[in-house]
């Protein structure tokens, strides 16, 4: 057996940047700073989300710099070799499933609306 499940609770770390491709597709990246729970901590964990489809276009509508959010996905890692050592490189990421819009009606306007996820999208 197998498991990849990724749970997170933070604050967008800059507006989301958004892509639609010919193809019909959209993407949503955005960072997310995450607080630990230690005390001794008072630098947050980053994370590169990726999200796709609705869910993309609602994080692009609602998810700005320093809203709340909750996301479910999964850890991908991306590797390639550098162009200019020839070293490989990775960077891991946050493929987002599901999105929850956190924080107070004030904090996320009046016409928003929570929990989109993938099984939203077509």
């Amino acid at each position: 057996m197998s498991l990849n499940v990724v749970t997170l609770v933070g604050r967008v770390g800059a507006d989301p940047d958004i892509k639609y491709f010919d193809s019909g597709s959209v993407l949503c990246k955005l960072p997310l700073a995450v607080d630990r729970r230690s005390r001794n901590s008072d630098k947050p964990d980053w994370f590169n989300l990726e999200m796709w489809g609705k869910t993309a276009e609602v994080a692009y509508n609602y998810a700005k710099k320093g809203k709340l959010i909750g996301v479910t996905g999964s850890l991908k890692i991306d590797s390639w070799d550098d162009r200019n050592t020839g070293a490989t490189r990775s960077s891991p990421r946050i493929k987002v499933d599901r999105l929850e819009l956190l924080g107070s009606k004030r904090d996320n306007d009046a016409g928003s609306v929570d929990g989109y996820g993938s099984d939203d999208e077509f």
